[in-house]
């Protein structure tokens, strides 16, 4: 049976790939901010979001992939109550660096497998980092070194390169960060006697 990645990111066709699975990548056309625009507004926790989006994803695929199973999946970056979105410049990623400095973000992710538009499982995973204190100038540092790569991140870093100097400590595991729950992933495909057990 064919897996599908009803996503763009590469570091989620990675992943999935370098645990041995055989993909073909078919992002999805979802307008996010729609999506979430209602959920907002009344009020849905961070995980519920990152589950509806993930959702949509899939179905969004799924509806043009007939008997094909569609995982998709969505990244929520919570801080202080709030959810957070990619930055849109340096200078926002500068802000938001500086405002996570010495303190702790939640990134849940979430993967929802869908088979002919219908959601057969769903999972969402939580990980809590803690930024070391980082001056401005450490700061500026970072980002020119880093480039406009942080721009295509939630959080304005990627953890399995030079970002991971902006962290102190991390509780959660290391799929969940990078945008997809792997464990919880790869144990449903088990189930579903899409790879071996």
């Amino acid at each position: 049976m064919a897996l599908v990645l009803a996503s763009g990111s590469k570091i989620r066709a990675e992943l999935m790939r370098n645990a041995g699975l055989t993909i073909d990548v078919d992002p999805a056309n979802v307008d996010e901010r729609a999506v979430e625009a209602p959920l907002l507004k009344a009020g849905f926790p961070p995980e519920d979001l990152a589950s509806v989006l993930a959702e949509a994803k899939a179905n969004d695929v799924s509806a043009r992939r007939s008997g094909e199973l569609v995982i998709g999946a969505d990244q929520i970056l919570a801080f202080e109550g709030e959810r957070r979105t990619k930055p849109d410049d340096m200078e926002a990623a500068r802000r938001q660096l500086l405002a996570f400095s010495g303190k702790t973000h939640e990134l849940l992710s979430a993967g929802v497998i869908s088979k002919d538009g219908e959601v057969i499982w769903r999972h969402v995973s939580t990980a809590r980092l803690t930024m070391r204190t980082l001056s401005p100038a450490f700061v500026g540092h970072y980002l020119a070194e880093a480039g406009d790569d942080v721009l295509s991140s939630v959080g304005a870093y990627q953890l399995e390169g030079l970002g991971l100097q902006l962290f102190e400590k991390i509780d959660g595991d290391y799929f969940t960060i990078l945008g997809l729950p792997m464990l919880p992933l790869l144990a449903q495909l088990r189930e579903l006697g899409v790879i071996e057990a």
